[in-house]
C-alpha cells in the first residue's frame, strides 16, 4: 500500500477521535454538531454542510435542544416531582383535619383557599398555587435560571455553544425561554397534582367565587387554568434576574444560591411595614393577585400591575444579562 493510501484513513481517524472528543466534552445537542464541525476544519462556504447549518434553523433547533437539556437534568426532575408533592401533602392533611372537625374542613386560619378545599376540591388548585408562589416556585425557577449560563461556563461547553452561528444573543434567549417554559412546567405540576389530589380526596361541582357568585365546573376550570397562566408569568421577574446573575460568574452553585437569596430578601423587604414605600417595586409584591381571577367579574388592575412590573424586571435585567454577556471573555 502506497504512503498517499495510508494517510487518507489515518487522517480520518485522527479527525473522527477529535470529534468524539468534543462531542464527549459538550454533552449538549447542537453544540456537538458545532464541535465536529470546528474539530474537523472550516467547511466550504457553498457546500452542503453551509446550506443545512443551524443559522436559519436556530428558533426550532437551538431552543429544542435547550429545554431537552434542561429538562433531561436529574435536578429538574427533582424539583417538578417536589413540587407536586405539596398539593399532594396539603390535600392529605386537608382530609385528616376535616376528618377530625366532622367534615367542617379548616377553620380559617392558614393559607388562602384552605377553608373552602374541603368543600370543593377544585380548591385545592388555588390554596396550592397560593402556597407554592411565595416560596417554591420561585426558588425553583431561580435555581434553573441561575445555573443558565453559569453551569455551562462551569462544566466547559459554553465557549463551544458559541461556536454556533446563532451567537451569543440567540444563545441567552433561547436559555430564557427554556427557563420560562421550567416555569411554566413547574406552575402546570403543581395546579395538575392539586387537581387530581383534589377530586380524588374531595367533592367537585360548582365553584362558589369571592364574591358569593357561583360557576359551573368547568367554567371553574378555565379559572383554575388561566390561574396557572398568571403564576407561571408572575416567576419571569425572577428568571431575568437569575439570568442575569448566571452571567456575572463561572459557578454555577454560587449563581443559583446568589438567586434563591435575592429572592428571600426580596420576600422580607416585601413583608416588612416601615418598607411600604419599597414593597411596589418589588417582584414579589403583586404574586397573590391571581386571586382577583375568581371573582365576578374579574378585577384586572391588581394582574396588570403584577405583569407589568414583571415585564419591567424583564427588560431591565434581560438588557444586562445581555449587555454583560455579549461582552464577556469566554474563557470556559
Amino acid at each position: 500500500m502506497s504512503r498517499a493510501e495510508e494517510a487518507t484513513p489515518r487522517g480520518e481517524a485522527g479527525r473522527q477521535a477529535r470529534r468524539e472528543a468534543h462531542g464527549q466534552a459538550q454533552a449538549h445537542g447542537p453544540a456537538n454538531a458545532h464541535g465536529q464541525a470546528k474539530a474537523s476544519g472550516p467547511a466550504p462556504a457553498s457546500g452542503p454542510a453551509s446550506a443545512s447549518g443551524p443559522g436559519p434553523r436556530w428558533p426550532a433547533g437551538l431552543l429544542r435542544s435547550e429545554i431537552a437539556l434542561t429538562f433531561r437534568r436529574w435536578r429538574t426532575l427533582v424539583l417538578l416531582a417536589v413540587l407536586a408533592a405539596v398539593p399532594v401533602l396539603i390535600g392529605i392533611a386537608v382530609r385528616i383535619e376535616s376528618g377530625r372537625r366532622g367534615g367542617a374542613g379548616a377553620d380559617g386560619r392558614g393559607p388562602a383557599f384552605l377553608a373552602q378545599v374541603a368543600g370543593n376540591g377544585l380548591f385545592l388548585v388555588f390554596a396550592a398555587l397560593a402556597v407554592t408562589l411565595p416560596v417554591f416556585l420561585p426558588m425553583a425557577a431561580g435555581v434553573i435560571a441561575g445555573d443558565a449560563v453559569a453551569g455551562e461556563a462551569h462544566t466547559g461547553t459554553l465557549r463551544y455553544l458559541l461556536v454556533a452561528p446563532a451567537g451569543r444573543t440567540r444563545l441567552l434567549i433561547a436559555k430564557f425561554a427554556a427557563a420560562a417554559v421550567f416555569c411554566l412546567a413547574g406552575t402546570l405540576a403543581v395546579a395538575l397534582a392539586a387537581l387530581a389530589t383534589g377530586a380524588a380526596l374531595f367533592p367537585l361541582g360548582r365553584v362558589t367565587l369571592l364574591d358569593g357568585s357561583s360557576l359551573s365546573l368547568g367554567a371553574g376550570l378555565l379559572r383554575a387554568l388561566a390561574v396557572a397562566a398568571v403564576v407561571a408569568l408572575s416567576l419571569l421577574g425572577v428568571v431575568a434576574l437569575g439570568l442575569f446573575v448566571s452571567t456575572l460568574t463561572d459557578s454555577g452553585i454560587a449563581a443559583m444560591a446568589t438567586t434563591v437569596g435575592l429572592v428571600i430578601t426580596a420576600q422580607i423587604l416585601d413583608g416588612i411595614p416601615q418598607l411600604q414605600a419599597v414593597g411596589p417595586y418589588l417582584f414579589p409584591h403583586h404574586w397573590l393577585s391571581f386571586a382577583d381571577l375568581l371573582r365576578q367579574p374579574v378585577y384586572w388592575d391588581g394582574m396588570a400591575e403584577n405583569l407589568g412590573l414583571q415585564a419591567v424586571y424583564v427588560a431591565v435585567f434581560g438588557s444586562a444579562a445581555w449587555a454583560r454577556f455579549t461582552t464577556r471573555d469566554i474563557t470556559a
